[in-house]
């Protein structure tokens, strides 16, 4: 979501847009910064090093205060009461929905069933309270699309984009060791690294020369070092540097994302750039990245996707690498932005709101 809101912000600044975003922090903060004013709003952590805005009433004061246009929102819980006054205000709404809610909260309680009424329900809430959901796949969309009754939203599918001048394939010394796996990505349960720890260990039952690369820490660390016991993973901490996590991926054999709830895929693209094929779930927004020319999938589990990791590695690798470059190269951040300004625009123009005074 970082990535997103960053690039973003970039490019409505270079639109000529005064853009204010308006974030949740340890404690209260306004800077100024090229991409706009940032206002920061003491909140408590929730999860791990999240934090949540639980006084949606603050944001409401700036908001009043900077008088915007149309407004963007990241957040499907605490600020609902800001999209109730941005329709008495008569400002355009757009949410850009980064999770599959009801696939999060499965993965982190283990819990199905449990989780399905109450998110079908905030879902229809949000399709009721927003004019415009974005979302980055056809998974992302589906979760939206199956929700019955009246809605005011409409959906708009807006993929991601990857950085392809910071993620691009390196120059590969004759190597002839094991297979070189790598999973990039936060250690907490939302993300899967247990389901890509758990592969590389199959694989090493197997017999399969092997070694997973973990770039990324998180609350999990302690149980993925318990999951991989004796096997060949080494966990490498949080890598600050987006070069440097670059040169890391594009040295990989293969990268495993794994997740079965990503909406998108980042990581998919950033390996995918860096000329490293990829493994994925076969459900989720990750295997909408991954064609048969670039990588393969499985079942989200232990043996299924060691058997993809298998038949991917059996593959010319100088082709499979070649084709997954050319895949990335589909997905550019310009035409991520323009969809975005585009509707932000159009959000605007078509308002009833004379903002001409």
């Amino acid at each position: 979501m970082k990535v997103v809101v960053e690039r973003l912000g970039a490019a409505y600044t270079r639109a000529g847009v005064e853009r204010l975003l308006v974030i949740p922090g340890p404690e209260d903060a306004r800077v100024r910064t090229p991409a706009g004013t940032v206002v920061q709003i003491k909140a408590p952590r929730v999860v791990g090093d999240y934090r949540m805005i639980v006084q949606p009433w603050r944001v409401i004061e700036v908001l009043e205060e900077f008088a915007p246009t149309s407004l963007e929102i990241s957040d499907k819980s605490t600020l609902l009461p800001v999209t109730r006054w941005a329709r008495r205000a008569g400002v355009p709404t757009v949410l850009f929905s980064h999770e599959h809610m009801s696939a999060m909260l499965q993965l982190r309680t283990g819990r199905a069933g449990s989780v399905a009424a109450p998110i079908s329900l905030l879902n229809r809430i949000l399709l009721r309270q927003f004019d415009t959901i974005v979302v980055t796949s056809a998974y992302a969309a589906a979760e939206f699309a199956r929700v019955p009754g009246p809605r005011t939203a409409r959906l708009l599918k807006v993929p991601l984009g990857v950085d392809l001048e910071t993620f691009h394939p390196r120059e590969r010394p004759a190597y002839d060791g094991p297979l070189r796996l790598v999973h990039a990505g936060r250690l907490s349960r939302e993300k899967s690294p247990h389901l890509a720890v758990a592969t590389a260990v199959e694989l090493h039952r197997r017999g399969v020369p092997v070694r997973l690369d973990v770039l990324g820490d998180g609350p999990h660390r302690d149980e993925l070092e318990a999951i991989a016991g004796a096997a060949p993973v080494v966990f490498h901490g949080h890598v600050a540097s987006r070069s440097e996590l670059a040169t890391r991926l594009a040295a990989a054999d293969i990268s495993l994302s794994v997740c079965p709830a990503e909406t998108f895929g980042l990581a998919v693209l950033e390996a995918l750039a860096c000329g490293t094929p990829v493994v994925t779930a076969d459900v989720g927004g990750g295997r909408e990245l991954v064609d048969r020319s670039c990588g393969a999938w499985g079942s989200p589990d232990p043996s299924s996707l060691a058997d993809a990791v298998e038949r991917l590695a059996a593959r010319p690798a100088d082709v499979v690498r070649a084709s997954a470059r050319r895949r990335a190269c589909e997905f550019t951040w310009d035409r991520t932005e323009s969809a975005m300004l585009a509707l932000h625009l159009d959000a605007v123009a078509s308002s009833p709101v004379d903002r001409s005074a």
